[in-house]
């Protein structure tokens, strides 16, 4: 179990609580979480290992949420990223808000925001989500926001700084009107520089992390295929001194994004623990499923350094002393 001490300064909810990602941040800076939400039961395992049992199974069940300052929730990705929209275009599905697994369960983020009525909003999701459907799909979200009384603010941010990963995905901070009047939320400014893969990667590691040499084979022919095509897909080879593509929950079936050279003949995927490093996942984080599960968890993680940054800048820009006043 991962320590945490200190006295709480809010308290926060945590709704599709993956692996814990959002939690490690905001209890960086002193938040209590109240309340849990995972559906998936490897992450739940996970989960429970580092923190205890998400109270929550589905969210669609949740009726109501125990009282909380902040609402985190990085609501599903998949039906607004590009790989997801291409994938369910291709598979003739709908996509967005028509998606009815994943798509719609914003509503259901919205429908707890207004029955528990939190001070502060903190949602995540893919960059593409600003640009889906001409951006209507934000719009959307942006609206039913405001509809709840929260000043909307939001900013694309590159995990870069933090992580030795390009990882860029939308902060959406809503600040409640009826707690903080006209106050908007300002993204702070992000570190300049930051770490290389040499800062995460192990010196040993076991040979089954090595490409085989038919799948070595395999991925060298098929970028070949595509670059005679004039397609960028392939394979991205990195070294020690280099920065990784952005980390995914497919990395499983071959880790092509991010292939690490041996200084032998074929290259190597991260390890899970490397992918937790990645992630900014610290090193007291239990990893206690398969590698498969490991890395579809920490492909879907939220950077946890990133979330502790915009975490810092809020508790400097509210007081949820004042939340409180307000709600008793």
């Amino acid at each position: 179990m991962i320590d945490r001490r200190g006295i709480s300064a809010f308290t926060f909810v945590d709704l599709f609580a993956g692996i814990g990602g959002f939690r490690l941040g905001l209890e960086s800076v002193n938040g209590t979480c109240v309340y849990s939400v995972e559906k998936d039961k490897f992450a739940r395992q996970s989960y429970a290992a580092n923190f205890e049992e998400p109270q929550g199974n589905d969210i669609r069940d949740v009726e109501s949420l125990p009282p909380h300052d902040v609402m985190a929730a990085g609501f599903p990705c998949q039906p607004f990223s590009l790989a997801g929209v291409s994938k369910k275009v291709s598979l003739g599905r709908n996509h967005g808000f028509l998606d009815q697994t994943q798509g719609t369960l914003f509503f259901e983020v919205a429908r707890l925001i207004r029955t528990s009525r939190p001070a502060v909003v903190l949602l995540e999701n893919v960059k593409h989500l600003l640009r889906h459907d001409k951006g209507a799909t934000y719009g959307v979200i942006k609206g039913t926001l405001d509809e709840l009384g929260y000043n909307v603010t939001e900013s694309v941010i590159d995990a870069r700084p933090w992580v030795p990963q390009h990882r860029e995905r939308i902060i959406i901070i809503g600040i409640r009107r009826s707690v903080f009047g006209g106050k908007h939320f300002a993204f702070p400014p992000v570190p300049i520089s930051g770490p290389t893969l040499g800062s995460i990667l192990e010196p040993k590691y076991e040979k089954k992390y090595v490409l085989s040499a038919h799948l070595w084979t395999y991925l060298r022919e098929y970028a070949a295929k595509h670059r005679a095509a004039g397609n960028g897909f392939g394979f991205g080879l990195f070294g020690a001194d280099d920065v990784a593509r952005t980390l995914s929950a497919r990395y499983h079936k071959d880790g092509s994004e991010i292939l690490i050279r041996t200084g032998g003949r074929r290259p190597r995927r991260l390890t899970p623990r490397e992918c937790a490093r990645l992630m900014g996942f610290p090193e007291t984080f239990e990893i206690v499923c398969s590698d498969t599960q490991a890395y579809r968890q920490f492909g879907n993680a939220v950077v946890v350094p990133v979330v502790e940054h915009v975490a810092r800048a809020l508790m400097r820009q509210v007081s949820f002393a004042r939340a409180s006043a307000k709600a008793s």
